[in-house]
């Protein structure tokens, strides 16, 4: 048995599309013959149904050892994490969707920091940054504390230049054109954001009591013409933060307008539905990536100086069909 207490994101789903999300590599159908047998409970009580969950409640899985065993062999088999860069003080590595960075209470049975420990046999590894548990791409490891402090300063001097791509509905034209350090020339977002005590996250145009402001940068790389539901566009779009709050990209993009293809909280669930991965089924992610860290100049006596100037960037792997 494993079991979740359920999160803002899982707030209002079907309990097996949240026990999904949570143990992302086990099957629906071993989930939907848990229900059939009342093998799932929620806070203590069986059920028989796919009924609506809601944050708080606590969700049991009774399922057998071997299937929640089989669930860490899938996640491996699918290569949790690969390597980008890796130095004595330092690893880069581009995690895939699905995984949590870090244990926690809905985040099932495998996290990449501690795939991490046990590949690399350090245990004194440790996240300099996150990102979200169904978010793909980079993310940086420090191997020991002083590579870890020292990253950490990185992040807080504003000596990380952070990236995404994602796919979202029409073509975003809102914002001021800047030039970026790179010389990409971007427009620029800007908008509040309020975080609730329960951790949900909405966008203003107009700036509320405990509101913080949120930035974004971003450009249009594609156009796939026509390739929404109803005949829209979609873009392939690359997004710097300037500032980097909880869920800043899907929730202002969605605030916009143009909702991060398969983001099942700020998204639209028809809209979502209509979509299919390569293989003809239903999208399970939101189609979001980590794709870009861009090092600026470090101090000689940071111990990642060496890094100054770096570019480490992938080419997402949309699950999308377009």
């Amino acid at each position: 048995m494993k079991d979740f207490i359920v999160n803002g994101s899982q707030n209002g789903k079907h309990v097996v599309k949240a026990a999904s999300e949570v143990f992302a590599s086990l099957d629906a159908k071993d989930l939907y013959k848990a229900l059939k047998h009342k093998d799932i409970r929620i806070d203590g009580r069986k059920t028989s149904s796919d009924v609506t969950v809601y944050e708080g409640q606590r969700v049991e899985v009774w399922l057998p050892d071997e299937l929640f065993v089989r669930e860490r062999e899938k996640a491996s088999g699918e290569q949790m994490y690969a390597k980008v860069y890796e130095s004595d003080n330092i690893l880069i590595v581009n995690k895939r969707q699905g995984i949590a960075v870090h244990s926690g209470k809905n985040t099932g049975s495998i996290n990449l920091i501690d795939e991490v420990r046990k590949d690399t046999g350090i245990k004194s590894c440790d996240l300099c940054h996150r990102i979200d548990m169904n978010t793909g791409g980079l993310v940086m490891i420090a191997k020991n504390k002083k590579a870890l402090d020292d990253a950490v300063l990185l992040f807080r001097n504003n000596l990380v230049i952070k990236r995404y791509r994602a796919l979202v509905l029409g073509v975003p034209e809102e914002g001021d054109p800047v030039i970026c350090e790179d010389d990409a020339v971007m427009r620029e977002v800007s908008a509040y954001l309020e975080k609730t005590k329960s951790g949900s996250v909405y966008i203003h145009d107009i700036r509320q009591d405990g509101d913080v402001p949120v930035i974004s940068r971003y450009r249009v790389l594609h156009v796939y013409s026509g390739a929404g539901p109803d005949g829209e566009d979609v873009s392939d779009i690359e997004v710097e933060l300037v500032t980097g709050r909880t869920h800043q990209i899907r929730a202002q993009f969605a605030h916009m307008g143009h909702p991060v293809i398969g983001d099942g909280l700020y998204g639209r669930a028809k809209v979502n539905n209509a979509f299919k991965d390569p293989k003809g089924n239903k999208i399970r992610f939101q189609q979001l990536f980590a794709s870009t860290l861009i090092l600026r100049k470090i101090p000689r006596d940071n111990c990642h100086a060496g890094l100054s100037g770096r570019r480490f960037a992938l080419n997402p792997e949309f699950g999308v069909k377009l």
